[in-house]
């Protein structure tokens, strides 16, 4: 019976959750999150440089849909694309500065949405089961037996912040 409940409350309350964070940002910020994370991704890589296919990858999103994205960014100055000097058939995505400063600005809107819309909610739930149990998931789904990163570090713009 358990199973079931959280079948039938996962998918709502995931989906409302996400609309949820998408409105909080886009209302602060002009920035939906699916920006936020590709900012998120970039502010964390070496050089803020990510090529659009491993971005799309961390950002779970199709190659098409991260191009898309990118291009919302690009427009607002937020990224600049440039090729690869791997691969002349590839694109890397750049975080400019002004991306770093509207990603700075944007996670302490996003933290607090975060636990407004999630762990407000999740009152004596055990957090570590939760998130060794999406580690998990994510690890299966990939393949990569070490699942998702862990913390970010704290010299990026939401490791400085979840660090203070």
């Amino acid at each position: 019976m358990g199973e079931i409940k959280v079948i039938r409350a996962l998918h709502p309350g995931f989906v409302t959750m996400m609309k949820q964070l998408d409105a909080d940002l886009q209302r602060e910020h002009r920035m939906s999150h699916a920006e936020f994370v590709a900012l998120m991704f970039l502010s964390e890589a070496s050089d803020r440089t990510l090529g659009l296919s491993e971005l799309a990858r961390q950002c779970q999103q199709s190659l098409s849909a991260i191009s898309r994205t990118v291009g919302r960014m690009e427009a607002e100055g937020l990224v600049r694309r440039e090729q690869s000097s791997r691969d002349a058939r590839a694109c890397n995505a750049v975080l400019t500065e002004a991306g770093l400063s509207r990603l700075e600005q944007a996670v302490p809107t996003h933290v607090v949405s975060l636990r407004r819309h999630l762990f407000d909610h999740l009152d004596g739930v055990d957090l570590k089961a939760i998130g060794d149990a999406f580690e998990r998931i994510a690890a299966a789904a990939s393949g990569d037996p070490h699942g998702v990163p862990g913390q970010p570090s704290p010299d990026t713009p939401v490791g400085r912040y979840i660090s203070t």
